[in-house]
């Protein structure tokens, strides 16, 4: 058995590979990739794996757009540390979904699954794709109400409501409270995005998902940009793009 590995973690990827080689060492690991752009690459340029491991959650978003930028006829088993009502979704598609970190058993037991797979059974295709993600909507549309954070050595939990807004520093990304208080979290931002109430939270920029509290004013400029001012104050000049500009004021109105 061929597997591709689609994973941004490098630890969840090492132990992906630990556990398929468990279950039979001649499986034989293609490739281990961090983003779409990767994946659709490799898959451009080589012969389908027999079997696709693959997280919701990769570095440049969700895997789903994966399917609409090309054909995946391969079996796939999704991973993800996402909300256990999804796993639902997923059950109901006969697509196996594991929740993060892998448990052995039961990737073996997918394993098993698509060994057990009838050849004349088509690929994943994107009316399949659609129908997760309406499902993954209907049973989980819960957004996260609190974040482990670290603090030194110190591993803490901060409600949402004390969140004023997260930042990106190159690839390490900030929780900031209303206090002004900052925190490291284990996410990036397009993680994020899934996981807060877009009622609450918006992303400013390529660096800021603010929420809605923490806006203290916003100053039209001439090139159509705007200006927000954020309390706790941020550290740098913090601007929302034209091209986003209509619907962040449509954000602020509802």
């Amino acid at each position: 058995m061929k597997v591709l590995i689609l994973e941004d973690e490098a630890l969840s990827a090492k132990r992906a590979s630990q556990l398929l080689r468990e279950f039979d060492p001649d499986i034989e690991v293609l490739d281990t990739l961090e983003s779409i752009e990767e994946a659709v690459s490799w898959l451009s340029k080589n012969p389908e794996p027999d079997l696709l491991l693959l997280d919701i959650h990769l570095s440049d978003g969700l895997c789903f757009r994966l399917f609409e930028r090309l054909p995946v006829k391969c079996p796939v088993i999704f991973t993800t540390a996402y909300d256990q009502y999804a796993l639902q979704a997923f059950k109901l598609n006969s697509i196996d979904y594991l929740l993060k970190p892998l448990d052995k058993t039961e990737l073996q037991n997918a394993l098993i699954k698509y060994r057990n797979l009838n050849e004349s059974r088509g690929g994943i295709s994107l009316a399949d794709i659609r129908r997760i993600e309406e499902n993954m909507l209907s049973f989980s549309k819960k957004y996260k109400h609190r974040f482990l954070v670290k603090y030194a050595d110190t591993i803490l939990y901060k409600n949402i409501d004390e969140v004023a807004y997260f930042y990106a520093d190159d690839k390490v990304v900030y929780l900031v409270t209303s206090e002004g208080r900052k925190y490291l979290v284990d996410y990036n931002l397009e993680s994020l995005e899934e996981l807060l109430d877009p009622h609450l939270f918006f992303r400013i920029n390529r660096k800021i998902i603010a929420r809605i509290q923490s806006i203290q004013k916003v100053k039209a400029l001439l090139s159509s940009r705007l200006q927000v001012f954020l309390k706790p104050p941020f550290e740098q000049n913090t601007y929302v793009s034209r091209e986003r500009s209509p619907e962040f004021k449509i954000w602020l109105d509802n």
